[in-house]
């Protein structure tokens, strides 16, 4: 399927999901009917002390990728930077000492690159996280609730679970996706445990194999999840879960015109938050399961997605 076939089946697919007869009624948050945070209300003094004692080798890496313009986003995302030296044409120095400075302008979308989809992303029936209603909280100028500027730091035990050693691949193909039993037997062979709480990411090796070398294809599918471990993965009360793809589910999808329903299980019917094009080869590559996970995202007042580099503590 080609970069702009997969994009008309996805926009089918979500005016499918935006009209389906088929959703379930909405229910209340179990953390409140006026709730905005979801699972961010499982952050605690002592979950962030726990996490904490997974330090063991005072080692730090980052989980967002390095972004430009050229990085391939789902469609018409995309970004653009300027460099300048305001009022310094023709050599003008602005300082008594001649100083000279530079600032930068960039237009962008916020979801492109490493990103965390806050609770107001992607929701069914015109309804959103704790039955929100589209027409009153999506405003042009900023979601009026559920804004990203809203999640406290998300601090907590991370875990990342191998789907590449799971399949015996160096990276799993486009279209194909990971079950729930998938991740439980995965999670078992490699000694993962899964609690209330964690951040769950998933290495699948595409990033590491396809962004460079065959940026096309790397944003026109997808290894992923399937409904059903969205599922699972919401009933374990986890706090957000990510991938090393650019959106988490399995592109092309499951089901046929259910596009990225998993994003409907995690953020709408749970409230749970989604990482995306998270660097997890680095964790992999250096034997590691489990984590300190450290993520203040920028608070820009309103936004849906933002622009992220969560760090793995270990």
């Amino acid at each position: 399927m080609t970069f702009f076939k997969t994009l008309a089946a996805t926009a089918v697919g979500l005016t499918f999901l935006a009209g389906s007869a088929l959703a379930q009624e909405c229910a209340p948050s179990k953390w409140g009917a006026d709730d905005e945070l979801g699972s961010a209300n499982l952050v605690s003094p002592e979950r962030t002390l726990e996490a904490s004692k997974l330090i063991k080798q005072g080692k730090s890496v980052p989980l967002g990728i390095v972004i430009d313009s050229s990085t391939p986003a789902f469609p018409p995302r995309g970004l653009s930077l300027q460099v300048v030296q305001p009022n310094q044409q023709g050599g003008q120095k602005l300082f008594a000492f001649n100083g000279n400075y530079n600032d930068d302008l960039m237009q962008l979308w916020l979801g492109i690159g490493s990103q965390i989809d806050g609770l107001g992303h992607l929701g069914e029936n015109g309804l959103y996280y704790n039955c929100l209603d589209e027409k009153e909280i999506s405003q042009i100028t900023g979601l009026t609730k559920l804004g990203t500027h809203n999640i406290p730091p998300l601090v907590g035990r991370g875990v990342v679970i191998d789907m590449t050693k799971h399949f015996g691949v160096p990276a799993l193909e486009a279209g194909q996706f990971f079950t729930a039993a998938d991740i439980q037997e995965a999670a078992k062979a490699q000694g993962v445990e899964i609690r209330e709480g964690d951040v769950v990411l998933f290495y699948t090796g595409w990033t590491d194999t396809k962004l460079e070398s065959d940026p096309v294809a790397w944003v026109s599918g997808e290894p992923g999840t399937s409904e059903d471990a969205a599922e699972w993965l919401a009933a374990q009360n986890v706090m957000a879960v990510g991938s090393d793809t650019w959106g988490l589910d399995v592109v092309p999808p499951e089901k046929e015109g259910r596009p990225f329903y998993g994003h409907v299980i995690l953020l709408k019917k749970n409230g749970i938050y989604i990482l995306e094009t998270m660097n997890t080869g680095l964790l992999v590559r250096d034997g590691v399961t489990e984590f300190m996970f450290v993520l203040g995202q920028a608070r820009v007042r309103g936004t849906v997605q933002m622009i992220i580099n969560p760090v793995a503590l270990y």
